[in-house]
């Protein structure tokens, strides 16, 4: 997924969406004009958004938060809204479920970036068998490990100090010893959490 210029973006959505970002470099630099203030006829605000353009804003906050392509993330909606249950749960669950995702939260990679290279690269395993696949979609009792020919890559020069420093969520429960991780359950993740408001992307994909 080619994303662009991250800063430039993160200060369009207003939330820092890329780990680079989420630095007092960046809250330095966000503080500066709106990109495309300077030249507005009198330094006016600029105009309201009206409800379709903040429910787009919302969606794109999420796709960058996950870095997922436009197509897929649409898909991801279509599905929590089709099958019984609370949409906005399901949403996150497809989303937290990612395997890239659950390499960031399991400490694997320093970023959602390096995770999805990660993974394409064949450096982790489910159960024991190579997935290839980023979207993959881990279930209760998967265990994700890394792949024993990888564990001396560079990428995984600093995986002891990210480790022991990491806030694992309690879905997944991490073995230190072993760098693997057990899915004990399904994904959950607060509002509180978000970048995004997920009830208002919901309502934009169901206009």
């Amino acid at each position: 997924m080619i994303i662009g210029p991250r800063y430039k973006i993160a200060r369009r959505l207003g939330v820092p969406v890329f780990e680079k970002t989420q630095t007092q470099k960046y809250a330095l630099r966000s503080g500066a004009a709106t990109p495309g203030a300077k030249g507005r006829a009198g330094g006016g605000k600029p105009r309201a958004k009206s409800d379709y353009g903040l429910g787009l804003l919302e969606k794109q906050k999420a796709r960058m938060s996950y870095g997922v392509p436009g197509r897929q993330f649409s898909n991801y909606v279509k599905h929590a809204m089709a099958v019984k249950g609370n949409s906005s749960e399901i949403l996150l669950q497809s989303l937290e479920s990612r395997l890239d995702n659950v390499a960031l939260r399991a400490g694997y990679a320093p970023t959602r970036q390096a995770a999805r290279q990660m993974v394409s690269h064949g450096h982790l395993m489910v159960n024991g068998i190579i997935v290839t696949i980023p979207s993959y979609q881990v279930s209760v009792g998967d265990v994700v490990s890394i792949r024993e020919g990888s564990k001396k890559k560079v990428i995984f020069n600093t995986l002891d100090e990210r480790m022991k420093a990491l806030k694992t969520p309690a879905w997944l429960t991490l073995n230190v010893e072993k760098k693997e991780v057990k899915v004990e359950g399904q994904p959950t993740i607060s509002q509180s959490e978000l970048l995004f408001n997920v009830g208002a992307v919901l309502e934009f994909y169901s206009r």
